[in-house]
Formats: structure tokens, C-alpha cells, sequence
């Protein structure tokens, strides 16, 4: 089968880069993609359009690049669209739990037709042809919670959950999706088809349960969950627990804690560090105290100590300061919304943090607000005027260019 890939020129702020460019899983989008799909394609092409496609009558699978889909689901999709023997497009109920909760805000790939949502993804028997018929994929969501709020505190949520898809497909469109992809669509996925194959098999509870008490440890820390590469040094002390994979050369100090995350090769986690259903990319750095949780850290990247990300996107190459806090949830009784384009929009997340692009330098005791994002290449000291980030930071209120410049620059900021 080959497949055409339909490109996405769309920049997303604050990387200023197509989403294939970013990281899903430590792997470039463009990569993960590729990965997924080697078991099924024999050739590839890129294209801006279909009109650029040939008319050859071969079994054809069409995608747009900036699409997140994990291995299960496209299994599914490519298995049903064959045995139908007709033109697919990727389609969900209207009911669909993950893509109702989580996949349809802040962008516009996938969007409703007739009664059902469809998306930029199609199969075609024999060739490119004109007519398709919508193929209903069911993400099979499982609904899993993360903590309980007080009622009083959490605008009457009470137990705040996810609908996590254990087949996953969403559009990155927002920095929002790279936490949607990588977290809750990405290593919270994994734990949830986990969940779903020891609920559906006594043997594999017993592999893991033989496996804990031959290695001497708690289940969900037993080699069956806890994927530990070549050449790491992780501290007797430290409490890894899965499904949690870890990459080579990684070093994890005294009283770390690891939870159901993906930490990449050559990353240096340090004494009293926490990392929870995050994902740490290749070459990063969290000094003692540092904490991520549900939160995604591109390549080359640091994190200092005593600053807690939750909810948050980290582009690579940035550096965080030492005591920062992102904050994640609204005080004001409405919903979280982040500029989109330019407009406002909801997240549809009830928590969610912020973002910072690539090789940004971030001092230290700042606190930024909820849903705010700052821009790639800015570098953002505190000061008695700006302590608090409450609006978007841009490039041209950089502080090195108010250095050079002698002032201040006033920079395009918007209200929440």
C-alpha cells in the first residue's frame, strides 16, 4: 500500500513550527507517523493537494501531517475499510466520548458531517476516486480520573476525569493538543489498554504478579510494566512505577518518583524529582525538587528545582528557572479559554497550564497563569512590572531585545 501525505503548512504559536515538526512520545510527529504505518506501506509521497496525485489504481491511504493516531487505531481503521472493499474517511459518533471531551476544541480538522464527526484520512481500494463513504472508528474511551477537588473548589466538578481513547486519534492544531497527544491520547492511553487487558486476563495479572515477586518488588514496578534501558543508573531509593518506559543512559537520583510516563535517553532527573503521566524527551535535565505532571518536555530541555509544571508544553531547547509556578486552574467559575488564531476559545480542558516554545530562557520566581503561552526565542526575567504572566508573551517583549533597545517593548498581548 502506499501512502500520500497531505501537508500542513499551518505554524502553530508559540513554536512557530508545522505540528509535524513537534514532538509526540519523544519522537517528531512526522517520525511517530512514519513508525506506525511501516507495517502496512511499501511508499510514500508528500503533496499539497490530491490534484497532485497520480491516477494509478493501488491500494492508497491519505493523510493530513499534522494528525496524531497511535498504532491501534490505524490497525483498526486500514483492517474495517478493507474488508468493506470501499472508498473510507475516517468518521466517529457524535457520542464518542474522547473525541467529544477532548479532540474537538481549538481545532478545525475534525468537523461534522451529516451525522458524524469526520477527519483527514482516507483509504482507497483502487486508487483516488471521488466518492468515499464514512468508516465509524470507535476510540473505545475508558473514563479515568486523576484527582477529587472539593466540590466547594472545583466549580461543582467534584472528581475531575478523562476520557481516554485506548485507540487514539486526534488533530494538532494548538499547543493544547501536544498535552492532548502526548498525555492524555499518549502515555495515559497506554495505562488505560493496560488497564483493559489485566481486567480481560487472570494470566496476565499472574505473569506480572510471578514476575513482582521474583524481582522483589511491587507489581506495578515489576520489569512487566517498568521498560528500563541500556546503561542506567537509577538510585535503589527511587519508586518507578508502570507502565512507564525508559530510555538508555538515564539517571534517576534518591526519592525520585516516576509514574506511568515515557522518560527519552540521556535524561538526568535528580534527587526528590517527581515525573507523573508526563513525557521527558531525549537530553533533558530536572534538577533536585523539580515536578512534572501530565506535563510534555521536548529534546534538550531543563526544568530547575522547585518548579512544578502541570498541565504545561515545553519546547526544546528551553530552560526554566528555579521556583516557578505555572498555575492550571481558573479561579473565575469559567471556562479555560487560549488564544486561538486570533480569538478566544475554550480548551475544553478543566485544568490546564502553559506553554513555552523553543530555546526560550525562563527566570526564575515568575507564576503564569492558566492557558498562556510564551513565545520561541524569548527570554523572560521577573521584575516588580512583570511577575506575573497574565497574558501571552511575545517575541518583541523579549527582555533581551528591551536590553539592547534601551526600554521596554510593548508587546501583542491578549486577554484570557
Amino acid at each position: 500500500m502506499r501512502k500520500i501525505i497531505l501537508r500542513n503548512r499551518y505554524r502553530i504559536f508559540p513554536f512557530n513550527e508545522p505540528a509535524r515538526d513537534l514532538r509526540v512520545l519523544n519522537k517528531p510527529l512526522w517520525l511517530y507517523q512514519r513508525d506506525v504505518l511501516a507495517r502496512h506501506v511499501t511508499e510514500e509521497r508528500e503533496v499539497d493537494s490530491l490534484a497532485e496525485v497520480d491516477s494509478r489504481r493501488v491500494e492508497t491511504l491519505v493523510y493530513r501531517d499534522n494528525l496524531f493516531f497511535d498504532q491501534f487505531f490505524l490497525d483498526e481503521f486500514i483492517q474495517r475499510a478493507r474488508e468493506s472493499g470501499k472508498a473510507c474517511q475516517v468518521a466517529f459518533a457524535l457520542d464518542d466520548r474522547a473525541i467529544k471531551s477532548h479532540a474537538i476544541h481549538l481545532q478545525r480538522g475534525i468537523h461534522i458531517e451529516g451525522d458524524v464527526y469526520v477527519a483527514d484520512m482516507w483509504y482507497y481500494p483502487h486508487g483516488i476516486e471521488p466518492n468515499v463513504h464514512p468508516l465509524v472508528i470507535d476510540t473505545e474511551a475508558r473514563e479515568m480520573g486523576y484527582y477529587h477537588v472539593p466540590t466547594h473548589m472545583s466549580n461543582r466538578r467534584g472528581d475531575l476525569v478523562y476520557q481516554v481513547p485506548t485507540r487514539a486519534f486526534c488533530s494538532i492544531e494548538h499547543w493544547v493538543h501536544t498535552i492532548t497527544a502526548n498525555v492524555i491520547f499518549g502515555v495515559y492511553a497506554q495505562a488505560a489498554r493496560r488497564d483493559r487487558e489485566l481486567e480481560d486476563s487472570v494470566g496476565k495479572q499472574l505473569r506480572i504478579l510471578w514476575r513482582a515477586m521474583l524481582e522483589r518488588k511491587q507489581a506495578l514496578s515489576s520489569s512487566e510494566l517498568v521498560h528500563i534501558g541500556r546503561n542506567c543508573s537509577i538510585d535503589p531509593t527511587a519508586i518507578i512505577r508502570g507502565p512507564t518506559y525508559i530510555g538508555d543512559h538515564v539517571s534517576i537520583g534518591p526519592g525520585v518518583v516516576v509514574d506511568v510516563s515515557v522518560i527519552g535517553d540521556n535524561v538526568d532527573i535528580m534527587t526528590g524529582g517527581q515525573v507523573m503521566l508526563s513525557v521527558v524527551s531525549d537530553r533533558c535535565f530536572l534538577p533536585f525538587r523539580a515536578a512534572l505532571f501530565m506535563s510534555v518536555m521536548m529534546i534538550d530541555s531543563m526544568v530547575a528545582q522547585n518548579t512544578c509544571l502541570q498541565f504545561c508544553s515545553i519546547g526544546r531547547g528551553t530552560f526554566i528557572g528555579a521556583g516557578n509556578t505555572f498555575t492550571d486552574f481558573n479561579l473565575v467559575p469559567k471556562p479555560i479559554r487560549a488564544v486561538h488564531g486570533e480569538e478566544l476559545e475554550e480548551t475544553g480542558m478543566p485544568v490546564v497550564g502553559g506553554c513555552v516554545g523553543h530555546h526560550c530562557f525562563i527566570g526564575s520566581g515568575l507564576v503564569v497563569y492558566p492557558a498562556r503561552a510564551i513565545e520561541s526565542d524569548v527570554i523572560l526575567l521577573a521584575s516588580p512590572e512583570r511577575r506575573v504572566i497574565d497574558r501571552n508573551v511575545y517575541y518583541e517583549s523579549s527582555d533581551h531585545l528591551a536590553i539592547k533597545g534601551g526600554a521596554n517593548l510593548h508587546s501583542r498581548m491578549y486577554e484570557r
